[in-house]
């Protein structure tokens, strides 16, 4: 597996530089704070990029698709097939994401981790196929160890590709039914909290569906005891393939100082593993939205992070990140472009 090496964003900072940041942040002409979460934001990018004017290139979304062999067990109300054809939506440019990407100008790549399906070849996919699915980790691990070990190989490759091509600021989505079950366990395995406090409706199960997902869970993390303090084992057992190598990404983009713009349940499920490998990837890291679903607020609370956007979204897909993208650019624009009192002969106080 790549040995990932994410330092602190304060780690051998020129002298005074935070100091000079914060101060060019409070000296625009507004009062103290008045700008909000903006001005963390600005602080939080011009901090990982060592400037005092930080630049948002060729912001680049991907979306990771997989199939998962849980949906076997009757955890979402979707058939697998929908994978597959939510893929062949976004490369035709009709989905969601492909609307708020187009209009935030980010460039949409979507990865086929996993899914069970064969595509023919298309500018904006990209084919790093592990297999046709994930096994049904109900009766069996989700994938080996070595298997998991390729797709977080994969996907830091991914990543890397699209760094070298001159991209700064990466934004993470996924498609995959089922991906919400793997999502729901990983989260209860990891912050070791009950199954029942995890798991969501998904794609819009009912009452009843809803009691036999958490049944089925429930009786998947019994079966397995994988210890919280191996994240690979847990991601082995439980992820999906496209989870993996998000998460290979994930740690891969912020080794290079890279944003992250995290979508909602499933992006942080993935996040809280890289998180188990590397904590100083938070640092990178701008949670766009609170999701709608079970379970991710409560994901956030644990990793101690606050999301820009609460608008009750849970589409997935990455849309979180493209409708929070304005938000991201505000904050450096307002940096790099608002007067300060002295250029603009404002005072500072009364005298």
């Amino acid at each position: 597996m790549v040995n990932f090496n994410i330092p602190s964003v304060h780690q051998n900072l020129p002298q005074n530089f935070a100091d000079n940041l914060l101060q060019k942040i409070n000296l625009k002409t507004k009062p103290l704070g008045a700008l909000g979460d903006l001005e963390r934001l600005a602080f939080q990018i011009g901090l990982m990029q060592r400037s005092l004017s930080p630049q948002l290139n060729k912001p680049t979304m991907l979306v990771f698709a997989g199939d998962h062999g849980i949906v076997e067990a009757g955890v979402s109300p979707y058939p697998q097939a929908v994978t597959a054809q939510m893929v062949l939506n976004f490369l035709s440019g009709g989905a969601a994401i492909n609307v708020f990407a187009r209009q935030n100008n980010m460039q949409l790549r979507v990865v086929d981790a996993g899914v069970n399906y064969q595509f023919s070849e298309h500018e904006d996919l990209i084919s790093a196929k592990m297999g046709l699915g994930t096994l049904n980790f109900l009766n069996a691990p989700a994938m080996t160890i070595a298997q998991c070990e390729q797709a977080l190989n994969f996907g830091a490759a991914i990543a890397n590709q699209e760094i070298d091509s001159g991209c700064n600021v990466m934004g993470f989505g996924e498609m995959g039914i089922g991906n919400s079950s793997s999502a729901s366990c990983l989260m209860s395995v990891l912050c070791q909290l009950p199954i029942e406090t995890c798991v969501g409706r998904g794609t819009g199960l009912d009452d009843a569906g809803l009691a036999h997902k958490k049944a089925v869970l429930t009786q998947a993390v019994q079966r397995h005891q994988v210890s919280e303090n191996d994240a690979l084992q847990v991601l082995a057992t439980f992820g999906g393939f496209e989870i993996a190598m998000m998460v290979g990404a994930m740690l891969a983009a912020a080794a290079r100082h890279t944003l992250l713009l995290v979508d909602g349940f499933i992006t942080t499920a993935a996040l809280l593993v890289a998180y188990q490998f590397q904590p100083n990837i938070l640092q990178y890291c701008v949670f766009t939205h609170c999701s709608g679903e079970a379970g991710h607020r409560q994901l956030l609370v644990h990793l101690e992070v606050k999301p820009l956007l609460d608008i009750g979204m849970r589409l997935g897909e990455g849309s979180g990140v493209a409708v929070a993208y304005p938000l991201v650019l505000a904050a450096v624009n307002f940096l790099n472009e608002m007067a300060s009192f002295a250029s603009a002969g404002v005072s500072t106080k009364c005298e």
